[in-house]
């Protein structure tokens, strides 16, 4: 779906359905230099049991036109601002990453229009190192491989793709090579600054946490388990990536919290 968000393009996959406006609606936010397609089975199965689906591209990423957004907060208000041009009054989030960040900075800037926030492979501060920031500054092809490399558990070179015929290495790095340059230390210096005590986040929030991820490990998580709203569930054999290393148990824990919320 084309839509327009201050004057420029945007995208949203929406599972090949048209908006309903009897159906609640479940917006999907990648992560750091990533896209709509992060979520493919995810978004795709909300989307024929019974939601709108809008698996965004924050602008700078996809099909979005830039500049990409320079704050966390920033990207929180530019998607309420889609979500006014569909005329859609409230929506469950779902982040990865950065996008779980921009999700929890969501209901915490507009609660009363946010029912429910999944946040996959999160960390709170989510610091990023000197050497990736430094990397990605230069435009350095070596912040693509750390993204990648550390993006996933140590298995995953190995035949980890649970996908016959697919290789989860090749599928982050065309994504990140298709950014412009700046985009992807625009993404890790938002993460990196983002600061938030979380007071106003009043809405039921899961966290899916990989036993293996390596850049937002579960102890970063700490400070977010201490939400009164939070639950976790711990995948054991995933790394960062989980919508890609470990597609089935990530939807299992959506299904099962967005079930729960009616």
């Amino acid at each position: 779906m084309n839509l327009q968000v201050d004057g420029k393009a945007a995208f949203a996959y929406t599972a090949a359905h048209a908006l309903d406006p009897k159906k609640p609606a479940m917006v999907f936010i990648h992560g750091a230099g990533l896209d709509h397609s992060s979520f493919g089975l995810q978004s795709r199965y909300f989307g024929y049991h019974g939601w709108n689906v809008l698996a965004l591209d924050l602008p700078g990423h996809g099909r979005s036109e830039g500049p990409a957004i320079a704050s966390i907060a920033g990207m929180a208000d530019w998607l309420f601002r889609g979500l006014d041009f569909l005329e859609i009054e409230r929506a469950s989030l779902v982040g990865h990453s950065m996008g779980a960040l921009v999700a929890l900075e969501a209901a915490q800037r507009h609660g009363a229009r946010v029912a429910r926030v999944a946040c996959l492979g999160v960390a709170y501060p989510m610091k990023v190192s000197e050497a990736f920031l430094g990397a990605a500054q230069r435009n350095d092809h070596a912040a693509y491989d750390m993204e990648t490399i550390w993006g996933h558990a140590p298995q995953v070179p190995l035949g980890g793709n649970p996908n016959p015929g697919m290789w989860m290495y090749g599928d982050m790095l065309a994504r990140l090579r298709r950014l412009a340059p700046g985009v992807l230390y625009n993404d890790l210096k938002a993460c990196d600054e983002y600061r938030s005590d979380f007071s106003g986040v009043r809405c039921p929030v899961l966290l899916v946490l990989g036993r293996r991820d390596m850049m937002t490990p579960p102890r970063g998580a700490a400070a977010l388990q201490k939400m009164p709203s939070a639950t976790t569930v711990l995948v054991e054999l995933s790394g960062h990536s989980l919508m890609a290393e470990a597609p089935d148990a990530t939807l299992d824990a959506l299904i099962g919290f967005f079930a729960a919320g009616g």
